[in-house]
């Protein structure tokens, strides 16, 4: 009797992994929607739909089984991307309130890409605790600086550590920071025309969040030149300058946390404010 080959496994949860998977290994974005709540027969919880970002529709795979409903959740994936959020779960009748059928039915949002990540403009003893920091926390930290010895391999095991010694510090941090989405940038540089290369290479990226170190008069230094030579003061004011949370920081390692605080704040959505400040009036 011929031995015949097993059958490919069609499935759509198979299709989709083999494309979350894709996704993760270009580095490329997509938004993957699961229908987590009906209060009616149409439609199975659990059943997804993956948006990966390509072309002005994007690339689909996977299917609520209804086309309607597929049109809306892509549409409004492509919308989700364009945010910052991670995740968010929407009730169809906030987007799509034409299909009646599914007024109750909920919509879980998840982006998918690779770990977040951090780009760190100087490897001084801030820069390194930062890095370390991000890694123990499931970024990927590039850490560049123009000092070859400053960020030589041996110092920084990680391997969610990449290193970056440059001789151009506006090529390497713009290389880096790239489209900006889903990139934070800490500018902790050891003077001045190092703040000042590094923010300008950077300031129209989009990056998620952008942080300068320094005094109050230090950083306002670098912005005043920044908006002398034309930069739009509400491009401006998203700057965190100075960087970080107002934690009392001393040590190069507690400023080092102060800067990540803020940084999850910004992505989680956080007031950065005590968690027991409702107890005291």
């Amino acid at each position: 009797m011929p031995v015949c080959d097993p059958p490919e496994n069609n499935s759509p949860s198979t299709s989709i992994a083999e494309r979350v998977t894709q996704v993760l290994r270009e580095g490329s974005l997509a938004a993957l929607a699961t229908l987590i709540h009906t209060e009616t027969t149409a439609g199975e919880i659990g059943a997804k739909l993956l948006l990966a970002q390509s072309g002005a529709a994007g690339s689909r795979t996977g299917s609520f089984g209804h086309p309607s409903l597929d049109d809306a959740v892509a549409e409004r994936a492509l919308t989700f991307l364009g945010s910052k959020a991670d995740t968010i779960a929407l009730y169809v009748r906030e987007f799509a309130p034409s299909l009646t059928e599914w007024t109750g039915a909920q919509i879980l949002f998840e982006r998918i890409r690779q770990e977040p990540r951090l780009v760190i403009c100087g490897a001084g003893h801030v820069g390194a605790s930062l890095a370390r920091l991000s890694a123990l926390m499931g970024y990927r930290a590039t850490l560049i600086d123009d000092r070859t010895e400053f960020v030589r391999r041996e110092l920084f095991a990680d391997e969610l550590i990449d290193l970056v010694a440059t001789e151009s510090w506006s090529d390497a941090v713009r290389e880096a920071v790239d489209d900006g989405r889903g990139v934070y940038v800490a500018i902790v540089t050891r003077g001045h025309s190092e703040d000042e290369r590094c923010l300008r290479a950077i300031i129209d990226s989009g990056a998620n969040y952008i942080g300068l170190i320094g005094s109050k008069r230090r950083t306002s230094i670098v912005l005043q030149r920044l908006r002398d030579s034309g930069a739009e003061e509400a491009t401006l004011r998203e700057v965190r300058a100075p960087v970080g949370l107002d934690v009392g920081a001393v040590t190069p390692e507690e400023v080092a946390l102060a800067i990540m605080a803020e940084i999850v704040a910004v992505r989680r959505g956080g007031s950065g404010v005590p968690l027991s400040a409702w107890r005291r009036p």
